[in-house]
This record gives C-alpha cells, sequence and structure tokens, in this order.
C-alpha cells in the first residue's frame, strides 16, 4: 500500500490526523515510535537542519525532494511534504509534482506566495494572484496524472491580506481540485475559528508552539471540522533547547557527565536507527 493510500484511509477513517514536524529522518524516526499516524516534512525544519538558516526559499526543489525521499525511506507512516511554490513555472511544478511521487511521499502542499517565499509566520509574505495559483495547482493535479499522491493548496494570505482574502483563496482552490485546503499563518484562536466556519471540506490547521492557538487540542480541531493537524516545530524547538542546555553544561563542567540524564542510552539509540537489522546483514552476508 502507498503512503497516500495509508493517508486516505486515516482520512476516511474521520479522526483528525496529527501529523507532528520533523526537521529530519531520526526525528520522523521519533515521531512513528511515539505513536503518531503521519510525519510532516516541515520546510521550516528541513532549512534549518540542512542550512541552518532561516525557511525563505534558500532549499531547492532536488534538495528538498531528496530530503523527503530520505525521510519516506526511514518510515512505514505516510509523510506529508512542503513544496513550496513548486520551484518556478508550469513545467517546475511539473517535475516537482513527479519527483515528489518518486520519492513515495503521501502529499504535498503547493503554496500562493511569489519568489522568494517566507515562512508563513514571518512579515513580508507577497503573494501571487489567485487566478494564477488556481491555474498553477491545475498543473499539480493534471502532472499528477494516475499517481497516487494528495495534493494540499496551502494560502499564505491570512498574515498578508486576511482572514477573508484567505477563506476566498482556499475555496477557489478547491474548486481548482485540490484534496485539502490549509491556511497557513493562523495565530490566535479566533483565527482557526473563523478559518473552520468559513471553509468546508477536507482542511490543514498548523499550530506553532508560543500562538494562543497552540492551546487547542486535537479533539477541539477535529470537532470544528479539521482533517489533518501540522504541529510544525514542536519538535525542532525542543530539540535545540534540548542541545542548548547540553552543550552549555558540557562547556561548564569539562564532561558529559552532568546532562546524561537528559540523554537517551546507547542502546536505544541504536534500536531507534535499527543497528540490529544491519548487524544481521552483515552477519549473513559480510566478509
Amino acid at each position: 500500500m502507498t503512503q497516500a493510500s495509508q493517508l486516505r484511509r486515516l482520512l476516511q477513517a474521520g479522526e483528525i490526523v496529527m501529523a507532528p514536524g520533523a526537521p529530519d529522518s531520526i526525528t520522523a524516526r521519533l515521531v512513528q515510535k511515539a505513536g503518531f499516524p503521519a510525519v510532516y516534512m516541515t520546510g521550516f525544519g528541513a532549512t534549518a537542519s540542512r542550512l541552518g538558516t532561516p525557511d525563505i526559499g534558500l532549499l531547492s526543489q532536488t534538495e528538498m525532494t531528496g530530503h523527503a525521499r530520505d525521510m519516506v525511506r526511514a518510515v512505514d507512516i505516510p509523510v506529508i511534504a512542503d513544496a513550496d511554490t513548486g520551484y518556478g513555472g508550469p513545467s517546475n511544478i511539473h517535475r516537482t509534482v513527479r519527483e515528489y511521487l518518486q520519492a513515495g511521499v503521501a502529499a504535498i502542499h503547493l503554496e500562493d506566495q511569489v519568489a522568494p517565499k517566507r515562512c508563513g509566520q514571518m512579515a513580508g509574505i507577497r503573494l501571487m494572484e489567485a487566478g494564477e495559483n488556481v491555474r498553477r495547482l491545475r498543473c499539480a493535479i493534471e502532472a499528477r496524472g494516475d499517481g497516487d499522491l494528495l495534493i494540499i493548496g496551502r494560502t499564505d494570505a491570512l498574515p498578508a491580506a486576511g482572514i477573508d482574502e484567505a477563506v476566498r483563496r482556499a475555496k477557489l482552490y478547491q474548486g481548482a481540485g485540490v484534496d485539502l485546503v490549509f491556511v497557513d499563518g493562523i495565530k490566535t484562536v479566533a483565527e482557526v475559528e473563523a478559518v473552520a466556519r468559513a471553509v468546508e471540506g477536507p482542511k490543514v490547521v498548523s499550530l506553532v508552539d508560543g500562538t494562543p492557538a497552540a492551546a487547542l487540542t486535537a479533539a477541539q480541531l477535529q470537532a470544528m471540522g479539521f482533517s489533518v493537524v501540522f504541529y510544525a516545530v514542536t519538535a525542532l524547538f525542543t530539540a535545540v533547547r534540548a542541545v542548548s542546555g547540553a552543550l552549555a553544561e558540557l562547556k561548564r563542567a569539562g564532561t558529559p557527565v552532568g546532562a546524561a540524564s537528559g540523554m537517551v542510552s546507547y542502546a536505544d539509540f541504536t534500536e531507534l536507527v535499527d543497528l540490529d537489522f544491519h548487524k544481521s546483514l552483515d552477519d549473513r552476508f559480510g566478509a
């Protein structure tokens, strides 16, 4: 069964799909180990982990699709991947969709910003004309053909142009034929409620730690009608705090002993990366 088929089954079951963000494959494995049904390959996290830079469109199409391919190989649960703006014109969008199909992801989202794009929580977002993005989404759907991939139409109009324009665009993108719509840049509970009231059908919400909206539970979001919730930066921000603390303690004490209480054991880590499987291969087929 493809990852897209797995995700469709989850959506059809009617329970909201909680998809924590993973900046890399080891975090994706932790998401799976924690029992979540899906993982979100966040462009914000991918850019931070690979380049150490902000999410301002610096990763290329091939870097992002390669990152997605590695993550798909690392887990058995569906990977929902950020595909930014499609990385150019119609031919670029066509190639982007085919590359993500080959990578094996369950779904991608495409947004309506102009280059250079920005993280949905940042100021200074510039939008392309809505009709142009409708055509781009139709291009993506045609590029998918009979391939198994869900396409999510994302709008960043909320912080750039307000809730009414965000809702208008979400409905236009639904009309273009996408599988789900995603209003990004949400920060308040009122914004979540406004999208829930105005946009019918399958939809995605992203909750960012540190915003008032992050206090909403998955059960509350499901009751509002959302199909998928991303927790894009929870794991990343937690990891940065933990690593920073461990390094500060190592620098202070000159030994990692004081930081050990916050670490996993070597045995637990090797289990996470499936060392026993690779040892068995070497035992059976190695020199």
